[in-house]
């Protein structure tokens, strides 16, 4: 099979833009279920037992994000979109969603699973899709720019399944589900390179940024920032004729963004505009960052690894969910030398400036090697990264994109090496498939690295005993809200996978979110809890009979109610409390504690006889 010319062509017509033949749609069909086989191997522990069991090592983030899955499918429930700013958590102030990560297009898509079958079978899910229709994408979209079959297929797959993808998924499925970033690359260059009308593609375009809106705004971003860097490259080289196109391109472009702003426009302005605005970034400057040594390091999550390797990784200054940056020894330095070799092909210098440029924004603003940091050398991110919005922008998460283009520039690099190995081979193995093959088992020796090992699973945690009892008992209204004992915050977040696995309560109480302290900056939790709150937590902590039997063993091991330190707690008088209790407007309060207990005995004390005792649950009804 000859390979494909590894240039990025420009039809004359929009013909190209027809429907494919069928062979071709059948050999991507098998290829998205050899993708799907793939992804299920790389959750296989989690569909074991995908109602209760969530890939180990960020408890808080999944149980957030089963919260807004539960979130969404009430809604839908209810015939009705979801609502941008709830009170269902953060009660009785609310958070607005649009400042944070609910992934509000899967949560609706997969409501009827999260009500059939539970919040974590959903995000299970998204994961396998995220995983699957990622590689995918980015093997359809190589393909559409004529890259041989084998090149995309393999670029799909390291895409798909890169290690920053992998990462992503302790957790962070909002990051780890990127379906969306190579169709907008592609939808964009098809517009400037007069691939397809106007109309027809804006409309894709802005219906694919309305999409990535609603999974995470700031994936769009950093993918726009390497569509640019791709589309600048190609417009100064590769698209001479490009100049009388672009009022065409111009109008195209017009028309995504009416879609989007029809779409969209009334969520933005809500976010921008609307109740709980804040400003800044609620994380520290220049801290999620990659160490240059973690493009070359690999962690636990991959196959070929080693001790030193691993404790490396796990020590990383931003945790393994953020451990973004590894591509291997061996892919690297096919990559550059491909690169070099082939620097004269537009589609291979393109590729190559958007993986070198969003490799280095992923360092951050000075440079961290080798866990050190070296703050005199200053990177290019640090010149911008205090800009307005940019300054919400979480460095390490261009290793997303920079993937995305490293195996796209793989699949370049492939096509043209396939000609110049077949002319260098003595005739009598230069002929047929030969050397395709040859560079394909080079090619693969170099993605080896980047197996991954079957995520490693872990089980959510249980409803206490006697959660549904006790809600059952107390017959609230449907707007009521509650404080629940422990209160949630974001590094205790148990209480948030309770009400997403029940449904119960309507509203809460704390939580675990991104929102406005008194003076309007982003902190993780606002203006945090209260010192009410925190004297109840610690009675609810640090006494030995607060945590009911059978739970502790249930809890993550950075489950602190208090940042991980045992810190003193102000204590507060009963005048104190109960003030605190009128100012959160409260119609019950639900304690996961016995009446034997510290705790349970200092609420009898303040609210008098519980209305409800059951199981290891005491409530009481509008204190």
């Amino acid at each position: 099979m000859t390979a494909q010319p590894a240039v990025l062509p420009i039809p004359a017509a929009e013909s190209a833009d027809r429907a494919e033949p069928l062979s071709e749609r059948a050999t991507l069909a098998l290829t998205g279920l050899y993708y799907l086989l793939a992804a299920v191997l790389v959750t296989w522990w989690l569909w074991r037992d995908p109602a209760s069991r969530m890939v180990a090592g960020n408890y808080n983030d999944t149980d957030q994000m089963a919260w807004f899955f539960r979130y969404d499918a009430t809604a839908i429930a209810h015939f009705r979109l979801p609502a941008l700013v709830t009170a269902g958590m953060n009660a009785p102030q609310g958070v607005n969603l649009m400042w944070n990560t609910p992934m509000l297009l899967l949560g609706c898509v997969l409501a009827p699973v999260t009500l059939l079958a539970g919040a974590q079978t959903s995000l299970t899910i998204a994961m396998t899709i995220g995983f699957a229709g990622s590689a995918l994408a980015m093997c359809v979209v190589l393909r559409h720019w004529r890259v041989s079959r084998p090149a995309a297929m393999l670029a799909g797959l390291v895409y798909g399944f890169s290690p920053a993808l992998l990462h992503s998924a302790i957790g962070h499925y909002d990051l780890q589900f990127a379906v969306f970033l190579p169709l907008l690359v592609d939808a964009a260059l098809r517009l400037l390179a007069g691939r397809v009308t106007p109309v027809r593609g804006g409309l894709r375009l802005g219906l694919l940024i309305t999409a990535q809106l609603f999974v995470n705004e700031e994936m769009l971003f950093d993918t726009a920032v390497a569509g640019l860097l791709i589309a600048g490259v190609l417009f100064r080289t590769a698209w001479p004729g490009i100049r009388s196109r672009l009022l065409a391109a111009g109008r195209g472009f017009a028309v995504a963004f009416g879609v989007t702003l029809v779409i969209a426009g009334y969520p933005l302005w809500m976010q921008f505009h609307g109740p709980l605005p804040q400003s800044g970034s609620p994380f520290t400057l220049d801290f999620f960052k990659n160490d240059l040594s973690g493009l070359v390091v690999p962690s636990p999550l991959m196959l070929f690894r080693t001790s030193g390797s691993v404790a490396f990784a796990s020590n990383f200054q931003g945790q393994l969910p953020e451990y973004l940056a590894y591509l291997g020894v061996p892919l690297i330095a096919v990559l550059l030398v491909g690169t070099v070799r082939f620097w004269r092909r537009p589609a291979v210098r393109a590729c190559a400036v958007a993986w070198l440029v969003t490799e280095a924004l992923s360092l951050g603003g000075t440079l961290l090697a080798a866990g050190h940091e070296y703050a005199h050398v200053k990177l290019p991110w640090y010149w911008v990264q205090s800009l307005p919005l940019l300054s919400s922008v979480i460095p390490d998460r261009f290793s997303i994109v920079a993937d995305g283009a490293a195996a796209a520039l793989l699949a370049f690099v492939i096509d043209a090496a396939v000609p110049v190995v077949r002319d260098r081979l003595p005739r009598s193995l230069g002929t047929g498939r030969k050397p395709l093959i040859a560079v394909m088992s080079c090619a693969a020796l170099a993605v080896l690295p980047l197996v991954p090992r079957p995520l490693p699973p872990t089980d959510v945690t249980p409803l206490p005993p006697g959660w549904t009892a006790a809600f059952a008992a107390l017959h609230l209204p449907a707007d009521a809200n509650v404080l629940v004992v422990p209160i949630p915050a974001a590094t205790f977040t148990s209480p948030l996978r309770w009400q997403a696995q029940s449904g119960q309560p309507s509203a809460m109480v704390g939580g675990y979110y991104m929102g406005p302290a008194w003076n309007g900056h982003a902190y993780i939790d606002g203006d945090g809890t209260p010192p009410a709150g925190l004297y109840l937590n610690a009675l609810w902590k640090y006494s030995a009979m607060s945590i009911p039997a059978g739970l502790s063993a249930q809890l993550p091991p950075d489950a602190s109610l208090l940042a991980g330190k045992p810190v003193p707690v102000q204590v507060v008088s009963d005048t104190q409390m109960r003030a605190q209790l009128a100012a959160w407007h409260l119609s019950a309060i639900v304690a996961v504690t016995v009446p034997s207990s510290m705790l349970g005995k200092y609420l009898a004390v303040i609210l008098g006889h519980p209305a409800v005792v059951t199981g290891d649950i005491m409530a009481w009804r509008e204190p």
